[in-house]
């Protein structure tokens, strides 16, 4: 049966989201007949904007659903999350103010133009850009799933394509404002969408204990559900899980801002101070997601018996809200959703333009030429990822994502190293890579292709760790036993485009001013 109010009430705020998008064409005006433009929004956004921008494509609406869902499911395992969004920023701090002052200075806009630049290697860089449009894609799809639980959530019901129609009309609408705006759409957007999810965090976390009694309450009801589950799941981690644990945040953290999406974010600022100022501000949302997490629990204690994991939280805010807040919590979780598949269609679509179509296919092709193809792009990016959602089972999008982590990872030598030095030869990384990227994807085909965490047998001692990490281990590993031997062996290493001043923020940022355009 149709909620009529949450309908009522979600639709309000989606048609709210629809006329920003289409209004964000014209905020902050530049040539969006221009890949710099429209898919980097002429790299001009300050530290508030920025801290929107990155939050919204990093913390997606499949975070408020999943995470929940994974702590509904087996408990503290799920909070791995935290530690990994708490390791992420000082990276952050130290490599992305380096990798946007050198991406100012020569154009670049992808992390494949980055490595085409600095090692000189078509080949490597392909690698990079392939692998990031394979990480890429199941991640746009399962953003989909956050906005199709709470649409079944409000009962919208059916068969076939009927039933998938509300999603189709969802996408449709995000095709055309990321296709008219291109990346301020989504910075636009993520402002709405933030406001909203931290009104219904801070809401959910005050009243729902409240409700069933107090927090006290609440982690004794879930510790006793969490014991009743097979296989059971725990309150506090476990020794066992201690390793798994620390290498799935680890690896995670080290992979989050490789992705292209993270990337585009990043590139879109207009300073490597600012880059430095969001490092150290958004936390914030860690903290936010800690508090997402403990509505798993709080479903828990709630007796919720959701149909799958991924509908606990949806039915605890039926539960415990009026059906007109429960309306405005799932508008907040399906605008969540908008956010980080407006920019992950454009990173997916630059990364195709720039170092597929301009490298491979049209060499000769105009600026325009390049941002026509780049929004063509954007447009079959989503049409997939939607038939993707519609037509197979959303496993097949959950085990891709689970490949995606470990095959990304596999571009951080790379792109990581390469920001800081160029000893590693250009061959030597395209075998690591290869390395990690086959041996990452046998350790889940091992598991049935149902976990990311591989156990290595050494004589009596068994190691169980995050398979990312095992295969990024072997690619660095190859990567710097082969590349003596490739100097060795006399291969030419090929020309780096890049000089050491290109990384400095400080002499980018003159730059940005010396075009033009505030740094600040």
């Amino acid at each position: 049966m149709i909620n009529w109010t949450a309908l009522t009430v979600f639709t309000s705020f989606f048609l709210l989201v629809t006329v920003v998008g289409f209004v964000a064409a014209r905020w902050r005006r530049g040539n969006l007949n221009l890949l710099d433009e429209w898919g980097l929004a002429g790299r001009r956004f300050g530290t508030f904007v920025t801290w929107f921008v990155v939050g919204g494509d990093f913390y997606t609406a499949y975070t408020v659903i999943a995470v929940p869902a994974l702590v509904f499911g087996v408990g503290a395992a799920g909070f791995f999350a935290l530690p990994y969004t708490v390791i992420v920023y000082p990276f952050v701090f130290l490599t992305m103010p380096r990798l946007w002052a050198v991406a100012k200075r020569h154009g670049f806009i992808t992390p494949a133009d980055f490595v085409r630049g600095r090692y000189g290697s078509s080949g490597l860089a392909l690698a990079v850009a392939v692998t990031g449009m394979l990480a890429t894609m199941p991640y746009i799809a399962l953003q989909l799933v956050g906005i199709q639980v709470v649409i079944r959530a409000m009962g919208i019901m059916g068969t076939g394509l009927m039933r998938e129609l509300p999603l189709i009309i969802a996408f449709t609408i995000l095709a055309l404002y990321t296709y008219t705006s291109g990346l301020r759409a989504p910075a636009l957007i993520a402002f709405v969408k933030d406001v909203m999810i931290y009104i219904m965090v801070i809401v959910a976390v005050t009243a729902i204990p409240t409700v069933l009694g107090g927090y006290g309450e609440v982690f004794r009801a879930a510790g006793e559900a969490l014991a009743a589950k097979k296989p059971p799941g725990y309150l506090i981690l476990p020794p066992a899980g201690f390793s798994p644990y620390a290498t799935l945040a680890f690896g995670s953290a080290l992979a989050a801002f490789v992705y292209p999406h993270t990337v585009t974010s990043i590139l879109s600022s207009s300073s490597g101070h600012v880059i430095k100022r969001n490092a150290v501000l958004l936390p914030a949302y860690t903290f936010l997601l800690g508090l997402i997490a403990l509505l798993g629990l709080m479903a828990l204690a709630a007796g919720i018996k959701p149909a799958t994991p991924n509908d606990a939280v949806p039915q605890l805010f039926l539960k415990i809200f009026p059906s007109w807040f429960a309306g405005f919590c799932f508008a907040a979780i399906a605008i969540g959703a908008l956010v980080p598949a407006a920019i992950m269609s454009i990173a997916a679509a630059n990364t195709f333009t720039r170092n597929v179509y301009r490298e491979y296919i049209n060499p000769d092709c105009s600026l325009q030429q390049e941002a026509q193809m780049a929004k063509i792009v954007s447009l079959v990016v989503k049409v997939g990822a939607l038939a993707f959602i519609i037509f197979l089972p959303l496993q097949y999008a959950i085990l891709l994502q689970l490949l995606g982590g470990i095959w990304i990872l596999e571009t951080f030598p790379a792109i990581i190293f390469g920001l800081f030095t160029r000893w590693l030869h250009h061959r030597a990384l395209l075998a690591g890579w290869a390395t990690g990227m086959v041996t990452g994807t046998a350790m889940v085909a091992a598991s049935g292709f149902k976990s990311s965490i591989y156990t290595i047998h050494v004589g009596t001692l068994a190691v169980s760790a995050y398979a990312g990490v095992f295969a990024l281990a072997l690619n660095l590993l190859v990567s710097v036993a082969l590349t003596p031997l490739c100097d060795a062996f006399g291969m030419k290493r090929l020309d780096d485009t890049t000089r050491p001043e290109d990384y400095d923020e400080d002499a980018a940022e003159v730059l940005a001013m010396n075009s033009g355009r505030p740094a600040h």
